[in-house]
């Protein structure tokens, strides 16, 4: 079922996109500026179309459980809403004092922003970690802690391109509107984390991809 209604949905969305653009043609000789607000319309109706499609097929994978090192900070999705958030001054932090090349023992070039210590749900308290994942959680820098993502069974879920700061909350509002077992199982609420990698390396035209632990 959930299938059919994702499939229609986006199916409602293309069929929109495409009346946009097939009105914006026929009406452009005679009421140029009117099409071209069609057209401008049935681009953003598109990239929707994108972002769904992307969110709305997440893939499951197997981790084998890592290591990550970095800055932490317990927070609440309320807190985060509420205009007092400590997420992005920790990402300000991070970025702004080059936490990232202090980490030792990084396995790759990549920040990775986890979500663990859940209370009860994403409506719970949970520790926000930013740092990176390490072959050895050994000499973590002062200041820093250490963390160990368990092994299991993840949903990934792609956010759509663009500012980083704006899809990653737009991709976590649709992964927690989701029910408990959409991902493709229960959720554990143990760690979820994002991946920054090549596809983020323009923060003002990033990709993101976000784990969520599952059954």
């Amino acid at each position: 079922m959930r299938i059919f209604l994702v499939t229609l949905a986006v199916s409602t969305v293309a069929a929109v996109a495409l009346w946009q653009f097939g009105l914006a043609h026929r009406i452009w000789p005679s009421h140029p500026v009117l099409a071209t607000v069609f057209i401008a319309a049935g681009c953003g109706v598109a990239a929707q179309l994108v972002a769904s499609q992307d969110l709305a097929t997440a893939r499951i994978v197997e981790e084998p459980g890592f290591s990550v090192v970095g800055i932490s900070a317990r927070t609440t999705n309320a807190i985060e809403m509420s205009g007092r958030g400590v997420i992005g001054n920790e990402w300000n932090r991070f970025m702004k004092d080059g936490l990232l090349a202090k980490i030792p023992n990084r396995v790759d070039t990549n920040i990775l922003a986890l979500y663990t210590d859940y209370e009860s749900d994403h409506s719970g308290a949970y520790t926000f970690i930013l740092g990176a994942r390490v072959s050895s959680a050994k000499n973590a820098p002062p200041g820093m802690v250490t963390k160990e993502v368990p092994l299991g069974k993840y949903a990934v879920f792609t956010s759509r391109q663009g500012p980083a700061a704006k899809v990653a909350p737009e991709s976590w509002q649709h992964i927690n509107s989701l029910p408990k077992s959409a991902p493709g199982g229960d959720r554990t609420y143990r760690a979820d984390f994002e991946v920054y990698g090549p596809r983020a390396a323009d923060p003002n035209h990033a990709q993101v991809d976000i784990y969520i632990g599952i059954r």
